[in-house]
């Protein structure tokens, strides 16, 4: 692989790698990287990601190359301290909460050393803490040059830093929202480097829609209405009836969600109007808002250039009027919209995939082979076939050099499948319930060490409840679920439990468990998975892009469904063999895979283990993984 990525940046063009578990891929691009005198940009999906290459991988690297290279990493201006916010902190309803002041405090003391500014440093808060928001900026609340601290602001810093540096780390999140805002830094760096490595690529599209469309929620709105009543009463009392237009802001907002009505979930587009909402209903509240969106940029106008503040606000409303002006017409093509209903509303309007705009705004026909500018794409999982298929037309990469890399592990060796096949549907009633008591038997077994992936969260927090109501009835187990902790401490604590044996573990989660977590070793040895996971069929981009490929007379289920299911099966099944001496047991409670024909393709993606064919070959399988040697047969 390292040969490989050597030579496309040498020689310019597009590669993408399927690099297996336990390659070492990140090694296999960063050594050519740093080596080859260029200035390089690599951008991975998870800002954990980053700060584990910019602060393991990179530095051991350089160390063990012996070589000197500048290296930054940059982030979203969410990810830094802001100090006008930081001093305006403690003035804010919130910080007078108990717990938010206790962590204000921690920020403050931080605040006198740091160097970087990177809220990542302050590692004892989780990054969902409720005073972050309170010292952190966004695009809409920030100054920009206006601001007092704006010579010695740590976004500014991290952008000078990544534009002197030969090597940058970004994310795919900030990556693709410069793209399309052009304010982290990203536009200014591009053109400079000569190599662009995305790792983590499987989830380039995914995040790309996110940021390539519009979004606007009633949350936006609202929060506008409260910055601008906080400012105004600063710099502008009098100068305009402004209780009155964030009143009338106010009240506009919750007509619209009132128009929606209480239906939750996502409501597909199509037309003038979100599906079950009365266009004329619609548009008359659309119309309302916008009208006093425009009073309240009027007034805002008026006195701009009082204070620094009062001109970021009106720059702001402009963004939410264009915002509103873009759901009041119909969809653009090649896009989708919808509706999210929740606490708030959340109007979106996506691309159906990243393709168009990485052909002409990210790497345009010709620029490889005027310019020797090299794009590499790698990921454990990119694909179910030899070609990378969906990956590739997904991310407009028709053309590139495709190279697939298999693990180095022994999967016949260490690890089985088990597919019960006397199990309920996943549609049956029963199905989380028989998922519990296949894990809770299995977990005792093993004393704990078992991870559940479910594929909806109902499912994770079904499965999590039955298994505690069987451990209070039968015995003792500790039984971890997504949400009621932090990711970072529900994942420590699941490590460490094999080290205290009096409290065995179960973990049980959905959604972002199902890729990016490393659990080696001795503390997941039984992952089960709840059902084959099928994007679900009402989401409307994915309805969109079904109907997209059938109108070009193409099948929906083996061109998006199939390999999307199959991608993510992968991911999940990864997290199950980390090392060379791992072993464990995959068990996928859903029977379509291997009694459906399209169950072929499905196994086809997962590594080559051992198939265990009845429970009491299931049973032996678990009572081999309490045995302390690793060659022992299953």
């Amino acid at each position: 692989m390292a040969t490989e990525v050597a030579r496309t940046m040498g020689a310019g063009g597009v590669l993408v790698v399927e690099a297996g578990t336990g390659i070492g891929k990140t090694f296999a691009y960063l050594i050519p990287a740093l080596l080859g005198g260029e200035r390089v940009l690599v951008s991975t999906a998870t800002k954990a990601l980053q700060d584990q290459l910019f602060k393991r991988d990179i530095p051991r690297l350089l160390a063990a190359l012996g070589v000197s290279a500048r290296v930054a990493l940059l982030k979203g201006r969410s990810s830094y301290l802001c100090l006008h916010r930081l001093g305006e902190a403690r003035l804010h309803p919130q910080s007078e909460m108990p717990a938010v002041s206790g962590q204000l405090a921690q920020i403050e003391i931080w605040a006198q050393s740091t160097r970087s500014g990177d809220l990542a440093e302050l590692e004892h808060l989780d990054e969902e803490a409720p005073s972050l928001p309170l010292v952190s900026s966004t695009r809409d609340n920030c100054l920009g040059a206006r601001c007092v601290h704006a010579q010695a602001c740590y976004v500014n810093q991290a952008r000078r830093e990544a534009l002197a540096a030969d090597l940058v780390v970004v994310n795919h999140h900030l990556f693709f929202a410069d793209l399309n805002i052009r304010e982290s830094g990203v536009a200014e760096l591009l053109p400079t480097v000569r190599s662009v490595i995305f790792d983590e690529a499987h989830q380039l599209s995914e995040i790309g829609v996110q940021f390539l469309g519009q979004q606007l929620s009633t949350g936006q709105l609202d929060a506008f209405g409260n910055d601008v009543m906080k400012a105004v009463q600063v710099h502008a009392r009098g100068f305009a009836s402004w209780a009155e237009l964030v009143t009338d802001l106010s009240q506009t907002t919750q007509a619209l969600r009132a128009v929606v009505g209480a239906r939750p979930g996502r409501q597909k587009w199509l037309g003038d109007a979100p599906i079950g909402v009365v266009p004329a209903d619609w548009a008359g509240a659309l119309g309302r808002l916008l009208d006093a969106m425009h009073a309240m940029d009027r007034a805002l106008a008026l006195v701009a250039e009082v204070a620094p503040e009062l001109n970021a606000l009106q720059e702001r409303a402009l963004r939410l009027r264009g915002s509103l002006l873009l759901f009041a017409g119909g969809a653009a093509p090649g896009f989708v919209r919808w509706l999210e209903a929740g606490h708030q509303l959340r109007l979106v309007h996506s691309p159906l995939d990243i393709a168009l705009a990485m052909q002409t705004r990210v790497l345009p026909s010709g620029e490889q082979t005027s310019t020797g500018k090299s794009w590499i794409f790698t990921s454990a999982t990119l694909g179910h076939d030899a070609a990378l298929t969906w990956f590739v037309r997904s991310c407009g990469l028709e053309g590139a050099r495709v190279l697939q890399v298999p693990s180095p592990f022994d999967y016949k060796t260490q690890a089985a499948l088990y597919v019960p096949g006397d199990f309920p549907r996943p549609s049956d009633v029963g199905h989380s319930a028989a998922v519990a008591h296949l894990a809770a038997e299995g977990a005792a077994c093993i004393g704990g060490r078992t991870l559940v992936l479910t594929t909806t969260l109902r499912a994770m927090r079904s499965i999590g409840q039955f298994l505690r109501d069987i451990f209070t009835v039968s015995g003792n187990m500790q039984i971890l679920v997504q949400g009621e902790a932090s990711k970072r401490e529900l994942i420590g604590r699941f490590c460490r439990a094999p080290e205290n044996t009096n409290v065995p573990c179960v973990l049980v989660a959905s959604a972002s468990f199902w890729e990016g977590i490393d659990i080696p070793g001795e503390a997941l040895q039984l992952l089960i998975i709840d059902k084959l996971p099928f994007a679900p069929p009402d989401d409307p981009l994915q309805q969109a892009r079904a109907e997209e490929l059938e109108s070009r007379g193409k099948s929906a289920f083996r061109e998006l469904h199939l390999p999307q299911a199959a991608i993510a099966l992968k991911q999940g099944a990864g997290r199950l063999i980390r090392r060379e001496s791992d072993r464990g047991v995959l068990v996928v409670c859903d029977a379509r895979l291997v009694q459906m024909g399209y169950g072929k393709k499905l196994l086809a993606s997962l590594p080559p283990m051992q198939r265990l064919e009845t429970k009491s070959q299931w049973h032996d399988a678990l009572a081999g993984l309490t045995r302390p040697s690793t060659t022992d047969p299953w």
